[in-house]
This record gives C-alpha cells, structure tokens and sequence, in this order.
C-alpha cells in the first residue's frame, strides 16, 4: 500500500501549496481528490484532510505575524474566528447526523460532493463576476459572529477547511482584496479545524494509519513554506486565475465522486 501513502502525501503537499496561495487551506483539494480514489471512508479522509489543513493555516498564519506581514483584521478576523470555531463543532455534528442516515455511511460522501461541487460553481460565477458586483464593509461584531457560524458550519461539514466559500464571503461582505482575504480565510481556517479537530478526539478517533498521518501534516507544513513563498512573488491577478482554475477542476471532481458514491 506504499503507492496510497506516496499519493496521500504529494496530493496533500501540492494542495497546501495552492491552499497557502490562495487562502483556501488545502482541504477543498484534498478531500474530494482522496474520496475520488475510494481506498478510505469519508469520514477518515475528512479527518486527516482537517488535520493537514489545521498544521498549514496554524504555521501560515504565525509565520505572518511573526515575520510582520500579517494583513489580518484582528477587528473582523476575530469575531468571524470565533463563529467559525463554533460552526465547526455544530457542522461535524451535522455531518454525523447525515452519516446515521445511510446504511453505508460513505453515502453521505455523495451528500458533501453534490453540496460542494453547489457551492465550488457559485464561487466560480461569483469570483468571475466580482468586479461588477457591489460589496459592503461590515464591522458589527454580531454580524461577523453569524457569518463566521455558518462558515464553521459548511466548511466542517464538508470537510473542507473553509475554502473557497471563506474568500467569496470576504470578498463581498468586507471588501477585501485577493491576497488580504487569503491572510484572513487561513485564520478564519485554523480556529474551524481547531475546534473541530479537538471535538473529533473527544468524541472518538477514525481509523487510520497515524504514519499516514504524519506524512500529510510534514507535507501540509512544506507546502505551506512554499505556497507562502510564491504568494509573496505574484498579484492579485494570478492568484484570481489560479483560484478560477482550480474551482473548474474540483468542480469536474465533485461530479465523478457524486457518480461514484450514487451507482
């Protein structure tokens, strides 16, 4: 089984990279391309993705402050943070809930496919379209409460870490730039995995290989260092295109994963 550890371990290095980029966390990517090979269920894959995701938005985010460069809005970032940390234990629960309902708890893996390739295509027509579209600039914290709540709550019960859906929400809710919303998605990320990450050792660990493990978090990390890097050298420009780009491609796997769990 060595060549499933060698694949975990280079989708998860090449997603963090992407994820750091972009400020979508990696696990948009990881999770649907892993549940696309089938050789784990979904709700181990979406542990270690969450895993891998929390290690590369935890050292992006201190790596920031450390180093000055931090564009995070403590006054928005915070309370959004903190919603997110309580959505992620209500979304894992929801996922759990979902699971129940199936005789084959992998067939909730359909239910997260179908609602994230949804969510992966209005993302896409959003950040197209984002230039005509009007934005606003909320600063009641209540407000940055709820909006981070429901982002917990989709982003851990997709098992996706945030992704794209924190940058559309940042983008049209706060008016923030590309390279600005990547910065604060990643801290919005790190206390939604937190959460849920601490909520899944409470309630009971997936089975799973912890040398698997290991491997996704060192290459989550050295991804996170190199996507870090790059997104340094380029603009908001590229980071709009690879953005785009990669929701055309996951949005093409969504579609192969929800055939695959349904026949």
């Amino acid at each position: 089984m060595i060549w499933m550890y060698i694949i975990f371990w280079a989708v998860s290095f090449g997603a963090s990279i992407i994820g750091a980029i972009c400020g979508i966390g990696g696990g948009v990517i990881i999770k649907p391309v892993l549940d696309a090979f089938g050789v784990l269920d979904v709700s181990t894959i979406g542990f270690l993705s969450g895993c891998t995701v929390l290690v590369m938005s935890c050292y992006s985010v201190v790596r920031s402050k450390i180093s000055g460069s931090s564009s995070i809005d403590m006054s928005i970032g915070t309370p959004l943070a903190i919603g997110a940390a309580v959505g992620g234990v209500a979304g894992k629960s929801m996922f759990q809930w979902v699971a129940s309902l199936f005789a084959d708890p992998n067939t909730a893996g359909a239910v997260q496919a179908i609602t994230l390739g949804v969510i992966t295509l209005g993302t896409l027509i959003y950040t197209v379209k984002k230039d005509r579209i009007k934005t606003f600039h909320i600063k009641n914290v209540a407000a940055c409460l709820i909006i981070g709540f429901v982002l917990g709550i989709m982003s851990s019960f997709l098992g996706i870490g945030g992704g794209p859906i924190n940058l559309v929400v940042l983008y049209f809710f706060f008016s923030m730039t590309t390279k600005v919303a990547a910065q604060n998605s990643l801290y919005i990320i790190l206390f939604s995995q937190a959460t849920s990450f601490i909520q899944t050792v409470l309630t009971g660990l997936p089975e799973f290989s912890w040398l698997l493990l290991a491997g996704m978090i060192v290459a989550g990390l050295l991804g996170g260092v190199c996507g870090r890097a790059i997104n340094k050298k380029i603009n908001d420009r590229v980071v709009d295109k690879l953005f785009i780009a990669l929701m055309a491609v996951i949005i093409l796997i969504n579609i192969y994963n929800t055939v695959k769990y349904l026949l």
